[in-house]
């Protein structure tokens, strides 16, 4: 009797001491969980992990955020969206029952387009790295985004190619795939505008890795320039397969095209490429950006990357820092709340100061056009559309 007296009176006292920190154990920080929905395999894996890398670094320099003025600890659940469609459902579903409070991605506009009824649904918000097709944001008062959009996109590249002599351009784009369809549309749209001629159109399929016939009737068509936004997987193909064929033309694209592996796998063939992104490291915005370029670096070469800040990874970086202050703003880890926080967030990010209009979309107008030259991506210009 005695014994379970004693054994009584112990479990008594941790319970009351346990309460808040558990029986010889610390009190657990408060916190709260972000969801990093990017792929890092499949079609677009190389690109998504760059972005990841911009977010974990995000999280190690703004590891907690104060809420009402007590700290949280902000731990990122990371899944993989395995740059599908329907795998991008799941995951968002998972992210749905992990009780994220805010979402960041993805990388590919397909995935997230597929996903963002489930986030609108649940009341999650989520913010967009470099997911650049309209649809992303339209009907969708739940998803934000810190990038450009292609329409800016593509009257940019059309811009770019039409003030540096292209009288005529091909386009390429692949079946499916909103980001590639979209922003090759926009591009034709703007360049007949200008009074470009297109004078060739064509389509392929996903996974497709022989281009020669759609090469071959651009070919004969001539062009100045052919612009074929597409993934990082394809980009080398067509590249190197166009110069097989003795094609001399200009070749452009979007954003996806900034990643060193194209350089890698197209070599020489990659020389005179020209894309448009988001950022350059040469043109820091801000004092943000000067300490990321700083730290990012040193970071890339401790996870055995190479010292070449993406832009997708400064937009990573930048749409954390946005999902904190709308946190703090909010005041609450409710999801409601931060998404109506978001709307009216101001940051200094690293790709410059960041507003969303009403469509959720950022208040941006500068795009930045590098080439591939000596085997590097060089700063050409910056353009904006009046």
């Amino acid at each position: 009797m005695r014994i379970r007296k004693i054994m009584a009176i112990t479990m008594a006292a941790c319970l009351a001491v346990g309460a808040l920190a558990g029986c010889g154990k610390k009190a657990e920080d408060k916190v709260i969980k972000i969801g990093v929905f990017e792929p890092t395999t499949g079609e677009n894996g190389g690109g998504g992990f760059q972005e990841v890398l911009g977010i974990r670094y995000a999280n190690k320099i703004h590891p907690t955020v104060k809420i009402n003025g007590e700290d949280y600890k902000v731990e990122l659940v990371e899944v993989d969206n395995k740059s599908d469609k329907t795998e991008a459902v799941n995951a968002a579903q998972k992210l749905v029952s992990e009780k994220v409070s805010v979402v960041l991605g993805s990388y590919g506009s397909g995935v997230s387009i597929a996903a963002g009824q489930i986030f609108a649904d649940a009341k999650i918000p989520a913010i967009g790295c470099s997911c650049t097709n309209p649809q992303v944001t339209e009907g969708n008062d739940y998803y934000f985004r810190v990038c450009f959009i292609d329409p800016f996109q593509g009257t940019v590249m059309a811009n770019y190619a039409f003030q540096n002599g292209a009288k005529s351009a091909a386009v390429i784009t692949q079946l499916g795939d909103d980001y590639s369809s979209g922003l090759g549309s926009f591009f034709k749209d703007a360049f007949a505008k200008l009074g470009g001629d297109i004078v060739s159109e064509e389509q392929f399929q996903t996974n497709q890795t022989d281009f020669k016939a759609i090469l071959t009737n651009i070919k004969a068509a001539n062009p100045d320039i052919i612009f074929a936004p597409s993934s990082i997987t394809t980009a080398p193909l067509i590249i190197k397969q166009a110069r097989e064929l003795g094609i001399t033309a200009t070749i452009a694209a979007g954003d996806t095209w900034e990643n060193s592996t194209i350089i890698e796998n197209a070599g020489k063939d990659s020389e005179g490429v020209v894309l448009s992104t988001f950022f350059d490291e040469a043109e820091p915005a801000n004092d943000e950006a000067s300490s990321f370029i700083k730290g990012f670096k040193e970071y890339l070469v401790e996870n055995k990357q190479e010292d070449i800040i993406p832009a997708v990874s400064a937009l990573g970086y930048d749409s954390y820092l946005a999902a904190i202050k709308a946190i703090e703003t909010a005041g609450s880890t409710d999801t409601s709340a931060i998404r109506d926080a978001l709307q009216g967030v101001q940051i200094d990010g690293v790709t410059g100061s960041i507003t969303f209009n009403e469509t959720g979309d950022a208040n941006k107008d500068i795009a930045f056009i590098k080439t591939i030259k000596d085997g590097k991506f060089q700063f050409l210009t910056t353009t904006t559309v009046e």
